[in-house]
C-alpha cells in the first residue's frame, strides 16, 4: 500500500514535468530547423561516406563523420535551438504555464532542457549510427585499421557529451540573458576562440576541435582498454599490398589514403577515455545548475 502510494506521490510530481518536456519536443520536432537540420546532416553524412568510400580507413573517416558535430557547423545550429527556453515570446506564456499548473520553475527549466538534448542527439544519432554501422561492417579496398564495436559505441558517446555541454551552454546563455539574439552571438564569440586556443595545447578533455582529431585513437580501443594497432595508422606494407592487388577488371587498385593529416594521432597516444568524459560532463552538470540557480532565484 506504501509503495503504490509513493508511485501515485511521484506520479503526481513527474506528470506536469513530463507533460512539459512531450509538449516541447512535439514542438522541436515539427520545427523546420530541426527537419532542415535532419536532412542536411544526413545528406553531409552520405556525401562524405560516399566520397571517401575507397581512399579513407574506418577510423579516420567515421571520425570525419563526426567532426561536423564537434567542431562546425552543427555546434552553430545546436546554440540556435537551446537559446530560447525562456526568452522572447516565451516568457509570458512561461510565467502562465508555472502559475496555472503545479509545476515548479526549476521543473520546467529541467523539461524543456531535456525536449532540446533530446532532440539534439535524436538528430545526431538517426546521421551517424547507421553510417558508423556500415563503415564498420562493410568490406572496403582499403586497409583494414582495427576499428572495434567499443571504440563506435564510446566515440558516439563522447560526441553526444559535447553535444549536451553546448546544449546546456546555450541553455545558460538563454536564461541569463533572456535575448535569443544576443545569446547566440555572446556564446558563439565565446566558445569558437576558446576551442582554438585549447586547441593548440591539443587539449582533448576540454577542446572539441582536438577531440575530433583524437576520436580515431578511441575508435581503435578495445574494450580492455588496449589497441591492437599501437599506431593508430594503417601499416605501409598493408597499402603497398592493397594497392598491388589486382581487382576485377585486372587493374591495380588505385593506392588508398589511410586518412587525412587532420587527424594526426601521434598527438593523443595518451587518449583517457575516463578524463575526457570528466571533461565535458561535469561542465555540462555545473552548467545545468547554474541556469536552473539562476532562473529559480530571478523574477520572470
Amino acid at each position: 500500500m506504501a509503495l503504490t502510494a509513493s508511485q501515485t506521490s511521484l506520479s503526481v510530481r513527474l506528470g506536469p514535468c513530463l507533460a512539459v518536456w512531450q509538449h516541447d519536443l512535439r514542438g522541436l520536432w515539427q520545427s523546420r530547423l530541426i527537419r532542415l537540420w535532419l536532412a542536411a546532416s544526413v545528406v553531409l553524412t552520405l556525401l562524405a561516406t560516399a566520397v571517401n568510400w575507397g581512399g579513407m580507413a574506418d577510423a579516420p573517416l567515421i571520425a570525419l563523420l563526426l567532426t561536423p558535430y564537434l567542431v562546425f557547423p552543427w555546434p552553430f545550429v545546436v546554440i540556435i535551438l537551446s537559446v530560447t527556453p525562456v526568452s522572447g515570446a516565451r516568457t509570458e506564456t512561461l510565467a502562465d504555464g508555472i502559475l496555472s499548473r503545479p509545476i515548479t520553475r526549476h521543473g520546467y527549466l529541467l523539461a524543456t532542457w531535456a525536449a532540446r538534448l533530446v532532440a539534439v542527439l535524436g538528430v545526431y544519432l538517426v546521421a551517424t549510427v547507421p553510417a558508423a554501422a556500415i563503415l564498420t561492417l562493410a568490406q572496403r579496398p582499403v586497409p583494414q585499421d582495427h576499428v572495434t564495436a567499443y571504440g563506435v559505441i564510446t566515440s558516439l558517446c563522447i560526441v553526444g557529451l559535447v553535444l549536451t555541454l553546448i546544449v546546456s551552454l546555450g541553455f545558460l546563455a538563454g536564461t541569463l540573458l533572456r535575448k535569443p539574439l544576443l545569446a547566440v552571438v555572446v556564446l558563439v564569440f565565446v566558445w569558437y576562440p576558446a576551442n582554438v586556443v585549447l586547441s593548440v595545447f591539443s587539449l582533448e578533455e576540454f577542446s572539441p576541435i582536438s577531440l575530433s582529431q583524437a576520436i580515431p585513437v578511441q575508435l581503435q580501443v578495445d574494450r580492455f582498454g588496449t589497441n591492437p594497432d599501437p599506431d593508430g595508422a594503417v601499416n605501409s606494407e598493408d597499402v603497398e599490398a592493397a594497392a598491388d592487388m589486382p581487382s576485377d577488371s585486372g587493374e591495380a587498385l588505385p593506392t588508398p589514403k589511410p586518412g587525412s593529416a587532420y587527424f594526426e594521432t601521434d598527438k593523443f597516444e595518451d587518449f583517457s577515455l575516463l578524463r575526457v568524459t570528466l571533461g565535458y560532463a561535469l561542465p555540462s552538470l555545473a552548467v545545468v545548475a547554474l541556469a536552473v540557480s539562476c532562473f529559480y532565484w530571478r523574477d520572470l
